[in-house]
């Protein structure tokens, strides 16, 4: 268990691996023909892409953050 201060780090690892996971297998799918070998070309773009999402979830994050608590009213 890591303490409860580093949530927002491990939401962050969680949330960029999923997306990205999923955002490189629609890609893979539409923009090649690859069928041997799949998994293992996909798995690769997915590395590269998670590399990319994780500090930028991590820093873009707070902003969105700040986006949204201006749009938005308590209620």
């Amino acid at each position: 268990m890591i303490p409860a201060r580093y949530a927002h780090i491990a939401f962050g690892f969680f949330l960029s691996g999923m997306m990205s996971l999923i955002v490189s297998g629609i890609s893979m799918l539409r923009a090649t023909d690859v069928w041997d070998g799949f998994l293992g070309v996909w798995m690769g773009a997915w590395l590269t892409s998670w590399a990319v999402a994780l500090p930028v979830v991590l820093f873009v994050a707070p902003l969105a953050r700040r986006m949204v608590m201006r749009l938005t009213v308590q209620g």
